[in-house]
């Protein structure tokens, strides 16, 4: 009796709970397989976003300024960045190698436009770390500023935002201006890095 009596309490707080989130959804609207079949043929195909994307393949030589702390002078470095267009022109993928923090390293990152959302994505890795770092943001009405937005954790807890201005000033010349803002701290600039085409 005890168990059927706590089975039916389980029941009904699980519908409870199943409507109170099918109430905080919208509803969402069914499409015929078809239909949502050419709809992902469009958004998969490459559009002008893609096309400035490609335009940056190649070979870059960088110039970095890094500060670790608000106020105090940046350490400057060089290196190298090659950037390749994948999946027939639907992804940039770069391979950047230089000094970072004093110490040797290396990253790739992939840059995507995801037609569907309507906002650039870029995931990055490096030597640095074992995780991968994503972020997300729009671009000016020109197309040439883009404005990402990420964070990522802290070891001691919590998590660090980060905003990044990517400029495509012209077909030779981008930078790229990273900013940060610790749990409860305010934001400052951690680096500034201009890519020079070879």
């Amino acid at each position: 009796m005890r168990y059927a009596q706590l089975t039916l309490m389980s029941l009904c707080i699980m519908l409870a709970a199943s409507v109170a989130m099918a109430k905080g959804k919208k509803a969402e609207k069914s499409m015929d397989p078809q239909a949502m079949m050419e709809v992902y043929t469009k958004l998969a195909a490459p559009g002008e976003q893609h096309k400035q994307l490609a335009s940056l393949a190649g070979s870059w030589t960088t110039k970095t300024k890094e500060w670790m702390e608000p106020n105090k002078p940046p350490t400057e470095s060089t290196g190298s960045a090659e950037m390749k267009i994948l999946l027939d022109g639907r992804f940039l993928q770069q391979e950047l190698t230089g000094q970072m923090m004093g110490q040797p390293f290396s990253g790739i990152e992939i840059t995507a436009y995801d037609n569907l959302l309507k906002r650039y994505v870029t995931s990055w890795m490096s030597t640095m770390g074992t995780g991968i770092f994503t972020m997300e943001g729009t671009a000016s009405t020109d197309g040439k500023t883009i404005t990402l937005k990420g964070q990522h954790a802290e070891p001691g807890g919590g998590y660090m935002k980060h905003r990044a201005i990517w400029k495509i000033v012209d077909r030779n010349t981008q930078t790229f201006d990273m900013y940060g803002t610790h749990p409860g701290g305010k934001e400052w600039k951690m680096m500034e890095m201009t890519y020079t085409r070879k």
